[in-house]
């Protein structure tokens, strides 16, 4: 049989370092890493999406994509057929922006941001991680890799302006119940991870590691499910 292939897009400015962590079973899958280009003059999410669309080397392939990767990738999702999409850290639709997100884009007010701040580290790493990162900004100089004006300027735009208001309900949506940058509460339908920030790409990947084979491949079950299941089980026994 063969193998099933994973394309995993990062973070905003974040490097393929942040799935080093993250491993599936090697006998049933394939990993490939993708990586942020730096967006042509002018060129639209939905173009961005298709060029990046073009690494994509295997048919009906699993899309993962944390936080701008996974609304990335799902613009990918609108030119290639694919087996699933899953998103981390992210949101379904720009419903499930917070109210500052919603705010900047009827103000513009994110024009206003000195990206020129940015390319300092540590201002690159909260804004991309969240105000919760801590001390630790030489481990996370590593995970960032894009520190282009240009992109910057960009991503930011393409998040804020995202049009998506119609929830694709076969995306599978991963997210964490102390997410500063999506908050929970703005979420819907998604499966929760207790204590999960928006880097527990990073620091939850243990969790993922064991339950991502089975959400790709359709047999997961959140613990409030498995313990009904052995309630039921001990009940019929």
């Amino acid at each position: 049989m063969s193998k099933i292939p994973v394309y995993m897009m990062p973070g905003l400015a974040a490097s393929t370092a942040i799935f080093e962590r993250i491993a599936l079973p090697e006998d049933d899958f394939e990993i490939h890493l993708l990586e942020w280009e730096i967006p042509l003059k002018s060129e639209s999410l939905t173009e961005y999406a298709k060029r990046i669309v073009e690494k994509i080397k295997h048919p009906n392939p699993v899309l993962i994509g944390v936080s701008f990767g996974g609304i990335l990738v799902q613009e990918m999702a609108r030119f290639i057929k694919v087996r699933k999409v899953i998103i981390i850290s992210s949101a379904k639709s720009n419903l499930e922006f917070p109210r500052r997100f919603k705010l900047g884009k009827t103000t513009k007010a994110y024009k206003l941001i000195p990206m020129s701040l940015l390319l300092n580290i540590e201002n690159l790493a909260k804004f991309s991680f969240g105000a919760t990162i801590n001390k630790r900004i030489k481990l996370y100089e590593k995970f960032l890799s894009v520190r282009d004006i240009g992109y910057l300027e960009w991503a930011v735009e393409q998040i804020i302006l995202w049009d998506r208001t119609v929830i694709d309900e076969s995306v599978i949506h991963i997210h964490g119940d102390a997410d500063d940058i999506f908050p929970i509460k703005y979420i819907s339908n998604c499966i929760v991870v207790k204590g999960g920030t928006h880097i527990m790409i990073l620091n939850k990947y243990k969790w993922l590691n064991e339950n991502l084979t089975a959400i790709i491949m359709g047999t997961w079950k959140d613990e409030e499910d498995k313990d009904q299941i052995k309630k039921d089980d001990e009940t019929n026994s």
